[in-house]
């Protein structure tokens, strides 16, 4: 119980943190997101930047709420104060998850790095639509217990923003490796992440 208060306040923190500096980088300090698209450079298909920008910001919108709506339906005392409310909030997280993933598959034949990014950012779509419909699955069959593992395999994802510019920054100006290069490695390796933590959470830390 202590090692699950730990580890969900030290989420609570990150969680926090991405949501304000998301919306403070995307809103207020590069609405234009000059410094993103500064690196995207040969690319096959025209940008049309007003509506890549729309939907850019739509998508990041969505991304916060599924962040903040995942969180708070792991909430314990959320959920005994009303399951109703935990009910409610967990369809407002895959609405959100949804439209995040159908906003990320506008923007993925642009993304930097090309066709082979583009394929990897369509894949960890199609995964993370796959695990939170089958979080909802276990639910709908009373089996709360599993219902719990593939939301934690689900919430996951919300983190992938984070990782790919981890990973990216670490290679990048760490290993000194070409940005697009870093980018594209950046993507496929935040795939592995995203499969391999929630795992090792359930497995060491949540299993019952």
């Amino acid at each position: 119980m202590k090692k699950r208060k730990t580890l969900f306040g030290l989420l609570t923190c990150i969680s926090i943190l991405i949501i304000l500096y998301a919306l403070a980088d995307n809103y207020v300090i590069d609405p234009g997101a000059e410094e993103f698209l500064s690196h995207k450079t040969g690319l096959k298909r025209e940008l049309n930047l007003p509506v890549w920008l729309n939907v850019m910001h739509v998508h990041v919108a969505f991304a916060c709420i599924a962040m903040a709506a995942g969180l708070l339906n792991f909430s314990n005392r959320f959920f005994e104060k009303s399951r109703k409310l935990h009910r409610i909030n967990g369809y407002v997280y895959i609405v959100s998850v949804l439209l995040v993933v159908l906003t990320s598959g506008y923007m993925a034949p642009y993304a930097t790095g090309g066709k082979i990014s583009s394929m990897g950012f369509n894949a960890l779509n199609i995964i993370w639509l796959l695990i939170t419909i089958a979080a909802l699955v276990q639910i709908k069959k009373k089996r709360i217990i599993r219902h719990r593992n593939w939301m934690i395999r689900s919430y996951a994802f919300c983190f992938t923003n984070m990782l790919i510019h981890l990973v990216t920054s670490l290679l990048h100006q760490g290993f000194g490796l070409v940005y697009v290069a870093s980018y594209t490695i950046g993507v496929y390796g935040s795939i592995v992440l995203l499969l391999v933590i929630p795992e090792v959470m359930i497995r060491k830390i949540l299993v019952k």
